[in-house]
Formats: structure tokens, sequence, C-alpha cells
């Protein structure tokens, strides 16, 4: 009954409901008349508000999430900086370095292959709200690394590719399992998917919504989907870079990772 007399406001179908869908409207269009000289201290209380929320959030950080968050980690570097909890699911190991920044809230998730799955995030790395890692095996962010929004890095294809396997809810073979690595000085734009056994050179820029599946040369810009290199390196920096392949058809190669590293 209630779904049908919205429908008739909607629709306007008397006089009456017409002025009912209308009044509707002006009253959710409206603003609350106010004098001009109330506007100073409507704009303090502005301020006062954000200022009490920070104030709140902070002290929630400092005295909770922070802590919570490093008794998980196996080691933490100095000033670590958090704007939320982030989310760690499953066995994986976390190493942090110095002055690592998580500006919003992130996801680090493991499944069941290895026995010690790592996250290595090196000093002076700031990664931002939405950023997942999907952590079978090794995943290391070196130093200096930019990462925008919504980046996934993912070590494994999380399923089988096998269809029977998958509908048996198996996990991915050991051999389908591949470290990657994020190098120094990167910049990984927004919503950037970077798979299996990939390596991002050092200095590389890999542009927004890219997905990696083969590395990316050092000091290259990169970017689609599969990602391909679209500029050289930045003059004077690795003047030896291929920059000239179309990486989306060279074969994947395992990344040269240590996975005795540590932070």
């Amino acid at each position: 009954m209630i779904d049908s007399l919205i429908l008739k406001i909607k629709r306007g179908e008397t006089p009456f409901y017409r002025w009912l869908r209308d009044f509707a409207k002006r009253t959710l269009s409206g603003t609350l008349p106010l004098p001009r000289f109330v506007n100073p201290l409507l704009g303090a209380l502005y301020h006062f508000h954000f200022a009490v929320r920070f104030a709140i959030w902070r002290t929630w950080i400092y005295l909770w999430a922070e802590p919570l968050f490093r008794g998980r980690c196996s080691s933490v570097g100095k000033r670590l900086q958090l704007w939320h909890m982030p989310e760690v699911n499953g066995h994986v190991k976390v190493f942090l370095g110095d002055d690592v920044t998580i500006f919003g809230k992130i996801g680090i998730y493991s499944a069941r292959v290895y026995d010690e799955p790592k996250l290595i995030i090196k000093n002076h790395v700031g990664i931002g709200h939405g950023v997942n890692f999907v952590v079978n095996k090794e995943i290391i962010v070196e130093e200096d690394v930019h990462m925008a929004t919504g980046v996934r890095v993912m070590d494994s294809d999380a399923h089988p590719r096998d269809t029977d396997e998958r509908i048996a809810g198996l996990p991915p073979s050991p051999e389908d399992i591949k470290p990657v690595r994020i190098g120094r000085g990167s910049w990984i734009g927004q919503n950037t998917f970077i798979m299996k056994g990939v390596t991002i050179g050092e200095g590389a820029v890999v542009g927004v919504n890219s997905v990696v599946i083969n590395d990316i040369p050092p000091f290259v810009t990169a970017m689609g989907n599969p990602a391909r290199v679209v500029s050289p390196p930045w003059p004077g920096k690795n003047k030896t870079a291929n920059t000239s392949a179309d990486t989306s058809t060279k074969p994947a190669a395992p990344s040269p990772v240590n996975v005795n590293a540590s932070a």
C-alpha cells in the first residue's frame, strides 16, 4: 500500500499528489534562511566540528589502531603513520621500514599455500587508501615508492586456472605463485593492478588503471591494459633500458627476489 501511494505521488496523478510531490522537492532542495551576521559564528563552528573530529580520530589511532597494528606486524620501523586500521587476513608476515605512511584503509591478505608469506615495505613508502596486497609468497615494496588509491598487488591469480580445481575450492599451485618487486622510487597510479611475477623498475611511473603483467624497465612511464612503455627514461636515467620493447608481448619472468630479505 505504501509503495502504491509513493508511486502515485511520484506520478502526480491528482492535484493533491502533485502538491505533495512539489512540496517534497522544495523541502529537499531548500535551505534554512539565515541572517548574514551569523556567518562568522557558523564558520567558526564549521572549523570546530572538524577539529573535534580530527582530535577524536587521532586519539583512536594513537591509543588503539597503531599499537594493535604494530603488534600484528613482524617488525615496524620508526615514525609509522596510520590514517586507518589496516586489515590483515591470514598468516602473512608484515615487515615495515622507517617513515611508512598508510593514508587510508588497506587490506593485506594471504592464503594457505606457503608457510611464511612475506610483505616487505621498506623506508619512506606512501600507500594510498584502498590499496590491497594479496601475498601468497612474497611482495617487496622498495624505498620511496608511492602507491595511489585503489592499487592492487598480487603474487598469484588467487584461484587455480583449472575449472575443476576452482570448483573444488583448491588454492593456486605453488608453481603459479611468483614474487613481486616494486622498485625504489617508483610511482604507481590509481587503480593499477600489478600481477604475479612482475618487477617494476627503479623510478618507473605506472599510469592510472593499468594492468601490469610483465616487467617494467627502470625510469620509464608505462600505462594501459596490458601496460606498455609509453615514454623513455628521464634524461640521464638508465639510458640502457629497452624502452622500445612492448612489455605486453614479452613472456613474464620471475622477479629476482631474495625470499630471506628483511625490512
